[in-house]
C-alpha cells in the first residue's frame, strides 16, 4: 500500500477497542498498514478480540488498563511507548446510561463523565507529551451526533459529547504548533453494543430510519474511513474538526 492513506510503519493505540466501534476502527487502520495496540479493561474479550484480528492477519498486541485511572494510563503508555512510538492515539472508550434527567442518579453522572471525557484528558495528555517531544502526531476522539443534538434521557451523555468536541479544539489550539493533528468523529446512529436496546426496539428504528435521511442505521465499517483519514498524511492541515458521520442526521430536520 502506497500513498497519503498508507499508515505502514504507524502504531495506533485505540482506547475501548475490544469490540463495537473501536474494533471496528482498530480492524481498519490495521487493514491500512498499521500496527494497533488494542485496550479494554476486560482482559479476556481483550484477548479474544485480539485473537480475531491476527487471524485476520493484522499486527496486534494489547494494553489492560483502565482508561479513567492516571496512574494505570500513566504506566500503561509508557510501556507501550518502551517498545516503540505511538503515532496515533483514537480516543473510543465510552459509555451509555439513559433515564430521564430529573431521576438521573449522581453516581452514573460521575461515572459518564469519567469514562467519556476524562479518559479522553488522561490517555491524551500522556500520548501527547511523547508526540510533542517528537514533533508529530494524530489524535482522534470519538465526539457524537449528541455533540450537537439531545434526546430524552440522556442529557448527561449529550453533556460528555458536547466536551468532547470542545476538548477537541483544545487540544488542538495546544498542540497543533507542536505538530500534533487533533481532530473528532461524530458518529450517529450505529448498531453497535452501546445501542442494542434501541436497535430491539422497533419503535426507535422506525423513528429513526424517518429521521435519518439515509434512512437506516449506520454499520460501524462505516467509520473506517473518517478514521483513516484522521489518521493519515491526508489530513496534515486539519486541525480541532468534528468530522460528523451520520447519514445526515445532523443535516436535516
Amino acid at each position: 500500500m502506497s500513498g497519503i492513506f498508507d499508515l505502514s510503519g504507524r502504531t495506533a493505540l485505540i482506547t475501548g477497542s475490544s469490540m463495537g466501534i473501536g474494533l471496528a476502527l482498530a480492524r481498519g487502520l490495521a487493514q491500512h498498514g498499521a500496527a494497533v495496540v488494542l485496550n479494554a479493561r476486560n482482559a479476556d474479550r481483550l484477548e479474544a478480540a485480539a485473537d480475531e484480528l491476527r487471524g485476520e492477519g493484522a499486527e496486534v498486541s494489547t494494553a489492560c488498563f483502565d482508561v479513567t485511572d492516571g496512574a494505570a494510563v500513566r504506566a500503561a503508555v509508557g510501556a507501550i511507548e518502551a517498545t516503540g512510538p505511538i503515532d496515533i492515539l483514537i480516543n473510543n472508550a465510552g459509555m451509555q446510561f439513559r433515564t430521564p434527567l430529573e431521576d438521573f442518579p449522581e453516581d452514573k453522572w460521575d461515572a459518564l463523565f469519567e469514562t467519556n471525557v476524562k479518559s479522553a484528558f488522561l490517555v491524551g495528555q500522556v500520548v501527547a507529551r511523547a508526540m510533542i517531544a517528537r514533533g508529530r502526531g494524530r489524535i482522534v476522539n470519538i465526539a457524537s451526533v449528541q455533540s450537537e443534538l439531545a434526546r430524552p434521557g440522556i442529557a448527561p451523555y449529550t453533556a460528555t459529547k458536547g466536551a468532547m468536541r470542545n476538548l477537541t479544539r483544545g487540544m488542538a489550539t495546544d498542540w497543533a504548533r507542536h505538530g500534533l493533528q487533533v481532530n473528532a468523529i461524530a458518529p450517529g446512529y450505529f448498531k453497535t453494543p452501546l445501542n442494542q436496546a434501541l436497535i430491539d426496539d422497533p419503535a426507535f428504528t422506525d423513528w429513526l430510519e424517518k429521521r435519518t435521511p439515509a434512512g437506516r442505521w449506520g454499520n460501524v465499517e462505516e467509520l473506517v474511513g473518517a478514521a483513516v483519514f484522521l489518521s493519515s498524511d491526508a489530513a496534515s492541515f486539519v486541525n480541532g474538526h468534528t468530522l460528523h458521520v451520520d447519514g445526515g442526521i445532523t443535516a436535516s430536520l
